[in-house]
């Protein structure tokens, strides 16, 4: 939330993670029309008025809102929905773009800590928030939109999922800013790469984390092993499969090491039961004939496409982590460098060979783009992606300013948790649904999409597609406008 000032004491905003903190967070900016945009002369004085970067805003309401769109219309457009298994399709660029925004966030949110012990003690804190509602949302007590009831068996409660993801990146890296944070004044000038010796810990914690994935993912032995068919739902329900394996550093999905220290710390029953590769078609054998839409397992399909498995699970989220370090590093380029030039500069160069460095390394088969496996060449290309993505937000926003383009982006991001609960994990929704008339599924959100939407185009393709445009993302951008206006956000 903003506080109003005027032209003598520069306003103070909040920047968030994926909520808004209650720190203030605010950055240099030139205001656009001042001077040459790019010119290198265009440097920010601390007696300038500071502005909000609304280039992080939007690009975090984009994120928001690409979720919104590969969660719900993906069932009719599975090209957008997560690739199977290896690949990378629209919905896995999602996870890693939420990661780097908490990371660029992370420098704004903390460039001042007056007392490291309180700025630690918020920190946890708001990760226990963040833990609460992930566990909440996607644990399996909201059976919303499509059910009507709540709870969750604890024996079957599932343990990681989104914000949990988040939290622990959020945690690790917030914690390490904290310990290295200098007493020399923040915001002293940096040009070129001497950024990465300054902030030299940020990478060692990073390769240091690079090291346990690697270690862990072709160092640990995956034995053979059985599971039950847990989910009543399933025709196969009941059945017990045997898995063969006995196998190190394989990638595939029966036997890597991500799923065995999932099934050996979480246990199957509290691992997520419906996983993507249950559309495969091109892995070995095919899971279901229908792929790449979601349909019946085939008779002859391998055991494993009947086992679950954890795509938030522990190595993947430790892997994650590094994708919020990345975000860090352009958190400290937005806050050292002064000029656009030098910021784009650093920022555009990087995101290429980030990305480039993803492509070679799943073309090449040196490592495959795995969004389930969280493998470094999916986040060099995912973060490669999200630098790029935001430096063009940058650009078009807090440099040439056409911030008024991306207004319903804006309003989304400033109000991200919001958006995230009632649209993406279907609250509202299924608030909505509780009010049926004489049948549970005559609803109103299923009369709008047949009678506004689906009818109207001929198509259920095309209907469902413009419903989420429309009826959930477009609205809750107005929604977010209005409690923008009032100033009203939702805050961890």
């Amino acid at each position: 939330m903003a506080s109003a000032a005027d032209d003598k004491s520069p306003p103070t905003y909040h920047q968030s993670l994926i909520i808004n903190e209650s720190e203030a967070a605010t950055t240099d900016l030139p205001h656009p029309g001042e001077k040459s945009p790019l010119s290198s002369a265009n440097v920010i004085t601390r007696k300038e008025r500071t502005k909000r970067v609304d280039s992080l805003d939007i690009f975090r309401g984009f994120t928001v809102a690409l979720m919104i769109l590969v969660d719900d219309a993906g069932g009719e457009w599975p090209m957008v929905t997560h690739a199977p298994w290896d690949g990378c399709n629209l919905a896995d660029f999602v996870m890693p773009f939420f990661l780097f925004i908490v990371g660029m966030a992370i420098p704004l949110a903390l460039k001042r800590v007056p007392n490291r012990l309180l700025g630690a003690r918020k920190v946890v804190i708001r990760t226990i928030k963040l833990l609460f509602w992930g566990i909440l949302l996607q644990g399996g007590y909201s059976h919303a939109p499509d059910e009507l009831t709540y709870g969750v068996d604890m024996k079957k409660i599932r343990w990681c999922g989104i914000l949990q993801r988040i939290a622990l990146a959020y945690l690790v890296v917030a914690l390490l800013e904290i310990a290295i944070k200098s007493t020399q004044a923040e915001e002293q000038p940096i040009r070129g790469f001497s950024i990465f010796r300054v902030y030299c810990w940020h990478w060692l914690a990073g390769a240091c984390v690079l090291i346990i994935y690697f270690s862990v993912l072709y160092g640990t032995y995956v034995p053979n092993w059985e599971f039950t068919v847990q989910r009543i739902d399933y025709p196969d329900y009941g059945e017990h499969f045997t898995v063969t394996c006995g196998v190190r550093g394989k990638l595939d999905p029966p036997c890597n090491a991500v799923g065995y220290v999932d099934r050996q710390v979480l246990g199957l029953q509290h691992m997520y039961q419906h996983p993507a590769w249950r559309r495969s078609k091109a892995i070995a054998q095919a899971c279901t004939a229908d792929s790449p839409y979601e349909g019946p397992l085939r008779p002859d399909a391998p055991s494993w496409c009947h086992a679950p498995f954890e795509p938030e699970g522990i190595l993947s989220s430790i892997s994650a982590i590094l994708s919020t370090i990345i975000g860090v590093h352009y958190g400290h380029v937005l806050v050292h460098m002064k000029t656009h030039a030098d910021r784009l500069k650093h920022w555009i160069l990087m995101g290429l060979a980030l990305l480039v460095a993803g492509i070679i390394l799943h073309f090449t088969h040196a490592m495959p783009l795995n969004k389930q496996l969280y493998t470094f060449s999916y986040v060099c290309m995912t973060s490669g992606a999200a630098a790029l993505v935001f430096s063009f937000s940058y650009v078009m926003v807090d440099v040439i300013g056409l911030e008024y383009l991306f207004l319903p982006l804006k309003w989304i991001g400033m109000n991200a948790m919001l958006v995230y609960v009632m649209a993406a994990e279907g609250i509202f929704a299924g608030f909505i649904n509780g009010w049926y008339y004489g049948d549970s599924r005559n609803t109103l959100v299923h009369w709008i999409q047949k009678h506004i939407f689906v009818e109207v185009w001929h198509s259920e393709r095309v209907g469902i597609l413009l419903y989420v445009i429309f009826a959930e993302i477009l609205f809750w951008a107005a929604v977010a406008g209005i409690l923008h206006q009032l100033r009203i956000y939702w805050k961890l």
